[in-house]
């Protein structure tokens, strides 16, 4: 299924007249404010958002899984989901693959079609946390720390494969997540798990093509949850800084403890110039994988704001990270769920960027806690939504793209062509 810019801009046009009113208000307030409504516009639709390809379809708990009907059967299918999704909101224009839930047996093929979709691939994902039926040995007791060199072998083996697979699709990134730790004292030995795990990287490391860069990801807990190997940021900042240069740390946003200060590990990261990556999602209680911006938006900002100040600092633009939306559930449409998670990063980033840093950096230098308070709450109460909505018609994209979704019924129209009962393949 594709959609026309002309269905798009007939969705828009009911809407376009109250639109302009809400951008000219928006803008004569940003213009009294000393900014200028056009280059905050022109850096916003800089920011694209990958979209990972196991998220196209219904996720699920231990549980159940509840399909919701027409979802992607085939990567080709994922891939015009993401054009879909990238057509109406012009900031969902990269695509990730999970390998080997994703294999692309035909890359001239699959490259041709996320062209014409106006989509690039990006960071590619090896999967050393899931046995496969064909695989000599199991992951149970881990991947690249494991006891047995065989294992070792297989898992890097794989990951050199999944970079095989990126360079035929034009990815330049490779994200690794492991799975690897130990449920109970004793059953591991930590020194022995983290050198084993250094050493398999740096196998992996080695066949990195020059122009690539390695993510590699933490997470406290979960499947193990006595100890993991790469359970926070700066373990995992340790192995970077082992491997070499082309090694950077990636962020999950739900792979930290409750209250855990997200934005102060990300200042730090740039600082080092060690921040390679983000996994958006949300949480309540832990790797919820809910919808970016649902539970916690101020949060959201803060990160936003150490991310700008980074860029500012280092003279870096947002297309020197990798941005992707990690999230999974059971209860929405997956694609209305990620155009809502897209549009609450744009907004968040919007935010940061017209926060007055001249006066909060003098705030901070003279200890006035509750003008510096004040100056990032201004920025994050003001109501950019119409700022967001012109980026995207600029763009050819839908002022409020959940509402045209619905309008154009995308998802009775994909249960029509795939089937109810369809249920999307990998996760």
């Amino acid at each position: 299924m594709h959609l026309s810019s002309e269905q798009i801009q007939a969705c828009n046009e009911p809407m376009l007249r109250r639109h302009q009113q809400a951008f000219a208000q928006v803008s004569a307030y940003l213009q009294d404010e000393g900014l200028q409504p056009d280059d905050l516009i022109a850096q916003i639709q800089q920011l694209q958002i990958a979209i990972p390809s196991w998220a196209l379809g219904t996720g699920g708990t231990r549980f159940g899984r509840f399909p919701i009907g027409g979802e992607p059967r085939n990567l080709e299918e994922k891939i015009e989901d993401v054009g879909l999704l990238h057509a109406l909101n012009r900031a969902s224009g990269a695509i990730s693959l999970h390998i080997p839930w994703d294999i692309p047996e035909n890359a001239g093929h699959i490259r041709s079609l996320a062209t014409a979709l106006g989509l690039r691939f990006d960071a590619v994902n090896s999967n050393t946390f899931q046995d496969q039926p064909d695989q000599p040995y199991s992951y149970k007791f881990g991947s690249l720390c494991h006891t047995d060199a065989a294992v070792r072998r297989q898992a890097i083996e794989h990951n050199i494969e999944v970079i095989r697979y990126g360079q035929a699709l034009g990815s330049r990134c490779l994200s690794v997540w492991l799975a690897d730790g130990s449920n109970f004292p004793g059953q591991r030995s930590f020194v022995q798990a983290f050198q084993h795990t250094l050493s398999s990287l740096q196998e992996i490391y080695a066949a990195l093509p020059d122009d690539w860069t390695m993510l590699v990801e933490y997470k406290p807990y979960e499947p193990n949850f006595y100890a993991t190997v790469i359970q926070d940021w700066g373990t995992a900042f340790l192995l970077c800084r082992k491997l070499g240069p082309s090694a950077r740390v990636l962020v999950d946003l739900g792979h930290h403890l409750p209250n855990t200060n997200i934005e102060q590990i990300v200042a730090t990261l740039m600082m080092e110039d060690m921040l390679g990556g983000f996994h958006f999602n949300d949480s309540k209680y832990g790797d919820d994988d809910l919808t970016v911006g649902s539970i916690k938006p101020y949060q959201l900002f803060l990160i936003f704001h150490e991310l700008v100040s980074g860029f500012q600092a280092r003279g870096r633009g947002v297309d020197s990270l990798a941005w992707m939306i990690d999230a999974s559930h059971n209860t929405k449409d997956p694609l209305e769920d990620l155009l809502q998670s897209v549009e609450a990063i744009q907004l968040a980033f919007a935010q940061a960027l017209i926060i007055d840093r001249k006066s909060l950096e003098e705030a901070q230098q003279q200890n006035d806690v509750a003008w510096c308070q004040e100056l990032l709450q201004k920025a994050f109460r003001t109501d950019l939504r119409a700022l967001i909505a012109e980026a995207r018609l600029r763009a050819g994209g839908a002022l409020s793209p959940l509402q045209a979704y619905r309008q154009l019924q995308v998802r009775q129209q994909l249960i029509a062509h795939r089937g109810k009962k369809a249920v999307a393949t990998g996760l």
